[in-house]
């Protein structure tokens, strides 16, 4: 499915939006996670692949490699940490806690005596880079699990010392659960670090989404975009992105957007089929629910209901919606790690390719690639939101280790 969105705009990044989420509060993020050693120091790689550009019938491709961000995995590590350090200097004014101390654990005594407590529903990435910064920074975390995350997700989860709760459902099910732990245990010190947004909760998800905005941040540095004119065209002209509840869209949008205003890039938002909440969205003209079963492989991106905060970014920013099936998500997997003689070889796990699915189905497809302006001088960018969070996954559906694919990385890369 593809949808032309009626509601996008060219104009200055609104100010109303700019208040939300800025420049400046994502590079003040970036700041304080330079301090948390659960990161891996310096940006993360952006891929040339030259041989998939000329392939698909483009000038030039680029991908933005999050699953090396950390040894999570995925650009979740971003988000989480931010998420929580901004509560805890909410909830503890005054207390001489600042973003380092904090991430280099040293309040894990007064925490303790607070029974400070997070807990989140996750479908596996977001729990792990929660469960991850609550291990560092020293307090509880509780994360609940719906009943499509695999006990392999469970177990990465559990390692970084969080209590698993288990339900039976779907990841919006486990959302409501986490947020009714939270509600029963409120007097206790228990909070809720969701990364996405409802009626009522929309502080932490900001956090949670300015934290993704270094991703953008870093392809800007990368292209040496702050260094050219204002009102100059982004060296980027399109730029295809993940769906889920919208929080990743919403930070990468709302950085590019603001660095180059009306010479901001086309976006294009990417869904499964069958957990496509922000293409009904856009359908809708407003927050909207999936209209399929949600379960996919692309797990991460297996969500029903959209973030209305992410949606207030998206719905004026976003060029086009699309779904792509999970066949469509395992082929790309498979490209990229088969690699070319001009293309690193790399892991890329099930929803870090859906990017890619979608401008593969965008480029064979006339009548979306005309809609989208897709021709021989575009310049994309995509970003691997996660590598093989799930081994065990990632070898049945590619069939080849995410080891395997490594190690002929470093053989390509040696040569």
């Amino acid at each position: 499915m593809f949808y032309v969105n009626p509601h996008a705009m060219r104009g200055p990044y609104p100010a109303d939006l700019q208040t939300i989420m800025s420049i400046a509060r994502a590079q003040q993020s970036r700041e304080w996670l330079s301090h948390w050693d659960g990161l891996v120091p310096g940006s993360t790689p952006l891929r040339a692949l030259p041989d998939l550009a000329a392939s698909l019938g483009v000038r030039s491709v680029l991908v933005k490699d999050e699953a090396l961000r950390s040894a999570l995995g995925s650009f979740k590590a971003l988000g989480a940490p931010i998420a929580l350090v901004r509560l805890l200097l909410r909830r503890f004014e005054g207390h001489g806690f600042t973003a380092r101390s904090l991430l280099n654990g040293e309040h894990r005594d007064a925490l303790a005596a607070a029974g400070f407590t997070v807990v989140s529903a996750t479908d596996g990435n977001h729990g792990r880079a929660l469960a991850a910064a609550a291990q560092s920074i020293g307090c509880r975390c509780v994360i609940v699990l719906h009943a499509q995350v695999s006990v392999e997700r469970e177990q990465a989860i559990a390692a970084y010392g969080a209590q698993i709760v288990r339900i039976a459902g779907n990841y919006d099910d486990s959302v409501e659960e986490a947020a009714a732990l939270a509600e029963r245990n409120e007097c206790k010190g228990w909070h809720v670090v969701s990364d996405t947004s409802y009626d009522g909760y929309e502080i932490i998800p900001r956090d949670v989404m300015q934290g993704y905005a270094a991703v953008a941040a870093e392809v800007s540095e990368a292209l040496d975009g702050d260094a050219s004119p204002k009102d100059a065209a982004c060296p980027i002209t399109h730029v295809f992105l993940q769906g889920g509840v919208g929080g990743l869209a919403a930070g990468i949008v709302s950085y590019l957007w603001e660095r180059w205003g009306v010479w901001r890039p086309t976006f294009v938002v990417v869904e499964p089929e069958q957990a496509d909440c922000l293409y009904q969205s856009a359908m809708a003209g407003k927050a909207a629910s999936a209209s399929g079963a949600v379960d996919s492989v692309m797990a991460g991106l297996a969500c029903g209901e959209t973030s209305p905060l992410a949606w207030r970014f998206l719905q004026p920013a976003v060029d086009a919606f699309m779904t792509v099936t999970d066949a469509q998500a395992v082929d790309a997997m498979k490209r990229l790690a088969t690699g070319t003689g001009n293309d690193v070889p790399f892991v890329a796990g099930e929803s870090g390719v859906a990017g890619l699915a979608g401008l593969r189905l965008a480029a064979a497809t006339p009548a979306m690639a005309s809609a989208l302006g897709l021709t021989s001088g575009s310049r994309v960018l995509l970003i691997n939101t996660e590598g093989a969070t799930a081994p065990s996954v990632y070898a049945d559906l590619v069939g080849e280790s995410a080891t395997s694919v490594t190690q002929r990385q470093q053989a390509w890369l040696a040569r």
